[in-house]
C-alpha cells in the first residue's frame, strides 16, 4: 500500500512520550509520502517524544509539504540537552 497524504488530528489526547515514539515509528515506514499534516497540540510529548517524532519524520524522503503542531507540549527550548 503507497501513502502519498496523511492528514492525523490527535489534538488533546495526551500521547506522551511513547506515543510519539511508536507514532514517528509508524510514519517513518511511509517513505512515499508526500504530504504530512499533525495536529499534535496538548499531548504532552516532551523533549524525547519531539526527538523520536523528528527521526520518523526525517525518513520521509519524499515529503515536500509539512504542517506540525506541537504547541503545549512540554518541549522545553532551554532544555539543556537541546544545546548539546
Amino acid at each position: 500500500m503507497t501513502l502519498t497524504s496523511l492528514v492525523l488530528d490527535l489534538n488533546h489526547n495526551r500521547i506522551g512520550e511513547n506515543g510519539a515514539k511508536y507514532l514517528g515509528e509508524g510514519i517513518s515506514k511511509y517513505v512515499t509520502i508526500t504530504s504530512l499534516v499533525l495536529d499534535l497540540n496538548n499531548n504532552r510529548i516532551g523533549y524525547n517524544g519531539a526527538k523520536y517524532l523528528g527521526e520518523g519524520i526525517s525518513k520521509c524522503t519524499t515529503l515536500t509539504s509539512l504542517d506540525l503542531y506541537l504547541r503545549h507540549n512540554d518541549i522545553d527550548e532551554n532544555d539543556d540537552r537541546i544545546l548539546a
